[in-house]
């Protein structure tokens, strides 16, 4: 397969469904999402399964255990809509680029491997929505969340110190200014109602 991405229910005829050699035609499907690249979930799913989300724009999977078709989220709502499906190069796994709605793990997690598995700005993002929601005492996010003024001087004050970082070429001083910065622009960002989601996917789309 050249182009190993999966648009159509014609596209499928290039995966292997019989490869694994257990003649259940089942594929394991490595769910990820689009915006932070955090893997979400591993489930399995047949060509059924496949063509349903592909004609829904909804994750759907077979369940080995109940051996039936079911759709994520469909009694929890913590649904995964689809972005784009793609092949691996032996045709036997299928990658899902998705958006969740929620927690995709029945833990409440937000992945299945856990928060220390997911991306560092996936992890801050999980993090400052915790501080949004529990509001502990003392906390310098929850602070800022409640001070749009302190909000906007903070984030004067990191930019211009990351600018003076970089002025003088102390490379490692703007590493440290720019961390702050990005800190502030998330935490600023949710204080409009905005997690890291939409800002990673302008940057993708600008890439």
């Amino acid at each position: 397969m050249t182009n190993r991405t999966l648009q159509t229910k014609q596209d499928l005829d290039a995966l292997d469904f019989d490869r694994s050699g257990e003649g259940n035609g089942l594929l394991p499907v490595v769910v990820q999402s689009h915006a932070t690249g955090d893997v979400l979930m591993l489930a399995f799913a047949n060509r059924q399964a496949l063509e349903k989300t592909l004609e829904t724009g909804q994750m759907h999977f077979w369940s080995r255990r109940r051996n039936e078709l079911w759709r994520k989220g469909a009694t929890s709502g913590n649904t995964l809509a689809l972005v784009s499906l793609h092949a691996d190069c032996d045709a036997d796994t299928v990658l899902a680029l998705v958006t969740p709605a929620g927690p995709t793990c029945h833990t409440g997690e937000r992945t299945c491997f856990g928060e220390g598995a997911g991306s560092t700005l996936g992890r801050l993002d999980a993090t400052l929505a915790s501080r949004d929601e529990l509001r502990p005492e003392g906390s310098y996010t929850v602070k800022l969340l409640d001070d749009p003024n302190l909000r906007l001087k903070k984030l004067g004050e990191e930019t211009a110190e990351l600018v003076a970082a970089l002025a003088v070429g102390d490379s490692g001083k703007a590493v440290e200014e720019a961390a702050d910065l990005v800190y502030h622009v998330l935490v600023a960002l949710r204080a409009c109602g905005l997690d890291v989601a939409p800002l990673l996917e302008e940057l993708d789309r600008r890439a």
